[in-house]
């Protein structure tokens, strides 16, 4: 799993959002902040992604994925 390759690809497809990823072995974790999310379900955003990393999970290089994904509004309630 090459991260910076990963991250590359989600930050071109997901525009203006930015974009905190963490990997260890074929684990991976997004954190994702952008207006791209506004006025979806949490569903529609986890689909929005894995979409972008079909090709990954197909190969094996990504087994599981934890995703927190937020419009910057509902970041700055998490804080």
């Amino acid at each position: 799993m090459n991260l910076e390759e990963i991250k590359a690809r989600l930050t071109t497809a997901l525009g203006e959002c930015e974009i905190q990823l963490h990997g260890e072995g074929n684990h991976l974790s997004i954190t994702a902040i952008g207006d791209i999310f506004a006025g979806k379900r949490q569903v529609q955003r986890q689909q929005q992604v894995y979409a972008l990393l079909a090709e990954d999970i197909a190969d094996g290089s990504v087994h599981a994925v934890n995703m927190k994904l937020y419009t910057p509004e509902e970041w700055q309630a998490a804080d």
